[in-house]
């Protein structure tokens, strides 16, 4: 299940217009969360609390993926 701050992320790429998944458990591991999708970008997205942080793994993916040319956020939620 989405965290309240995923459903705002999902909402807020939705109304840009972009086709969002929620990828829940995926392999390879350590990908972003979710993927906006319009058919000439694609976004990947991570959501953190506002006390977690990326792991090794999820940096390695996320330079990995910018590497490749793809625009990777990561989110942390605001309180």
């Amino acid at each position: 299940m989405a965290s309240k701050m995923q459903t705002k992320l999902i909402k807020h790429w939705q109304s840009k217009g972009y086709f969002v998944i929620n990828l829940v458990k995926v392999t390879p591991s350590g990908l972003p969360d979710l993927i906006a999708c319009k058919p000439d970008r694609i976004v990947f997205i991570e959501s953190k609390e506002k006390w977690d942080r990326l792991s090794k793994l999820q940096k390695a993916k996320i330079k990995v993926l910018k590497k490749l040319g793809f625009d990777v956020y990561v989110n942390y939620e605001k309180k």
